[in-house]
């Protein structure tokens, strides 16, 4: 299969282009289009490919916008960070996504399912406006949680969500608000707690720590590509490492 990548972080294409490569020999990556001037330019000079995977938010749009161009009938693999409400919308239409980053495990099981809807000629048809809608729409879609509860001397108190200003794991899950106070919850992942929170307020910044765009002191880039975010006061001394291939990611949400 011919295959062309979307996106428009240059390392990420880059490590999904090799993860490709790892997992499916047989997927021939044609080209990187980092934009969707880029993309429109192509599609118009080229046939089109077995299959696309596709950023969603690009430097110069949303890549939902070149299906009101083009007729592609290509099956099509979503790349996302975020937006939980599109995610479930993929679901629906029965078009794959994949978060970032991308796992390998996930990145074969995707394209093995786009193998055999291009084996019977029966892909599925997706609403591209009504996913247009929404991305652009959150409030017609999912609700996310917005108080967790902590056991304080056997007693429950309510915490809401957008007074954390990270959960951070170690050993144990705890929450720090943005007042300062540290708080256990009863929690045995991050991976469960992130699919709670609004991707807007809340970004997955390393294994250890989930952040609180409210929270975000300062972000000070390292030689490496990595970033170090510090905490706004009273959580001034935590300090959470952004790796390399999530820094670009962080830049987007946080820059919105």
């Amino acid at each position: 299969m011919k295959a062309v990548i979307i996106e428009d972080e240059n390392i990420i294409a880059r490590v999904l282009e090799s993860k490709i490569k790892k997992v499916a020999d047989d997927v021939e990556v044609l080209t990187i289009l980092p934009s969707l001037k880029t993309a429109r330019r192509w599609l118009e000079e080229n046939t089109e490919p077995d299959l696309m995977f596709m950023d969603i938010q690009l430097s110069d749009g949303v890549s939902f916008e070149i299906f009101d161009e083009f007729p592609l009938a290509c099956p099509v693999i979503f790349t996302t960070a975020y937006d939980e409400y599109a995610i479930r919308a993929f679901k629906v239409n029965g078009i794959d996504y994949l978060l970032k980053p991308v796992k390998e495990n996930e990145l074969s099981a995707a394209i093995d399912k786009c193998r055999k809807l291009t084996s019977k000629q029966d892909l599925p048809q997706a609403d591209m406006k009504a996913l247009l809608m929404a991305i652009t729409n959150p409030g017609s879609g999912i609700a996310y949680k917005e108080r967790f509860i902590v056991n304080i001397r056997n007693q429950w108190m309510p915490v809401n969500a957008r007074d954390i200003a990270c959960f951070n794991k170690e050993i144990l899950i705890y929450i720090y608000l943005l007042n300062g106070e540290r708080y256990q919850i009863d929690y045995s992942t991050l991976e469960e707690i992130e699919e709670l929170l609004d991707p807007k307020a809340f970004f997955r910044a390393s294994r250890q720590c989930i952040v609180n765009s409210e929270a975000v002191h300062t972000v000070k880039p390292l030689e490496n590509s990595k970033l170090i975010l510090k905490l706004k006061e009273p959580n001034h001394k935590i300090e959470i490492d952004v790796s390399r291939i999530k820094s670009p990611e962080f830049r987007k949400w946080l820059d919105r």
